[in-house]
């Protein structure tokens, strides 16, 4: 009879730290498709678009606003219009509210844009570990 030793050996931070890795350039890709998405939704336009629909915008202000960060410390991605470039008009717009006094109506575009992009996330963490 032929006996056959085998010795194995896991190294569990290797294999931790390659997950968190893979993880962050994942939420980096996700959140550089769904700022695309909401970035590609707003149209230029001198007149507001119709309520429940993606905003119109003139100078292209709100558009270019979008931002996204990942934070490595929570493992999650951030993502909305940059109040620094576009004030609060963002937040107005995706859930209604007054800007400048004046009332604006529902117009999102962040949440339809993660609708969209949703069923393309899964394939942003296969492959993420090696």
């Amino acid at each position: 009879m032929v006996g056959v030793k085998v010795k194995t050996k896991f190294d569990g931070g290797k294999v931790m730290r390659a997950v968190k890795k893979g993880n962050i350039t994942s939420l980096g890709h996700a959140g550089a498709a769904i700022r695309l998405q909401a970035r590609h939704s707003i149209r230029k336009g001198a007149k507001a678009s119709p309520p429940g629909t993606a905003p119109h915008t003139r100078k292209g202000r709100l558009r270019n606003a979008i931002k996204y960060a990942v934070e490595k410390a929570r493992q999650t991605v951030v993502m909305g219009p940059d109040v620094e470039v576009a004030g609060t008009s963002g937040k107005a717009h995706e859930f209604g509210g007054r800007y400048r006094r004046e009332q604006y109506p529902r117009r999102p575009f962040m949440r339809p844009a993660l609708e969209k992009v949703k069923d393309r996330l899964p394939a942003f963490w296969g492959g993420s570990v090696k």
